[in-house]
């Protein structure tokens, strides 16, 4: 299964940069889940939500892998854990985050359930979490900090549900928001 990644960071932890955190944290993903296909640049953007820490260093990656998408999330958090991630509160500052943004066209657990969290009100995303798995990321056609990184890897990416390419919907973000994400350099970039 190709499945997309998004990867970031703001916290330096472990006596390491944040970019130094983050190539271990996708090293060490790719060594125990399956093999990098792409992987973009590493950009800078701001917090979110606005005033939730310093700026992030953000990017995304393709991984190839034989793990179904239940047994990669939870390998996904071993490897936030392993690199100092410590879950207190929704959306705060973290050292490593890794989220699972697709999984090929599949809509896991069911499209009814995807369009709910889909439409959920802005002040309700903060308070509630999904009992389950929820792909595509219900959110990612929102942020910028995702679609400008999947731009480089997976333009003709096409959502499932919404039947928008990452491309058209990179397109209907906003120019402020499309140009708060900086690339700052290769994957390896500190």
């Amino acid at each position: 299964m190709r499945y997309l990644i998004a990867f970031g960071g703001n916290l330096p932890v472990l006596g390491k940069s944040v970019g130094g955190n983050l190539q271990s944290a996708v090293a060490e993903l790719e060594r125990n889940a399956g093999r990098i296909i792409a992987r973009s640049g590493v950009y800078r953007s701001p917090a979110f939500p606005p005033g939730a820490g310093p700026d992030y260093r953000n990017g995304a990656l393709m991984l190839d892998s034989s793990l179904d998408a239940a047994d990669l999330l939870a390998e996904m958090h071993k490897t936030e854990a392993s690199h100092g991630r410590v879950r207190r509160e929704r959306w705060g500052a973290r050292s490593v985050d890794l989220d699972l943004i697709a999984a090929g066209s599949i809509v896991t657990p069911d499209r009814a359930t995807w369009i709910r969290w889909y439409e959920l009100p802005p002040e309700r995303q903060t308070a509630e979490r999904p009992e389950s798995l929820i792909l595509p990321h219900p959110r990612l056609q929102d942020r910028s900090f995702v679609l400008v990184p999947l731009m480089e890897i997976a333009p003709e990416w096409r959502h499932p549900v919404l039947g928008r390419t990452v491309a058209e919907m990179h397109a209907d973000l906003t120019e402020e928001d499309r140009r708060s994400v900086v690339l700052l350099g290769d994957p390896g970039c500190q």
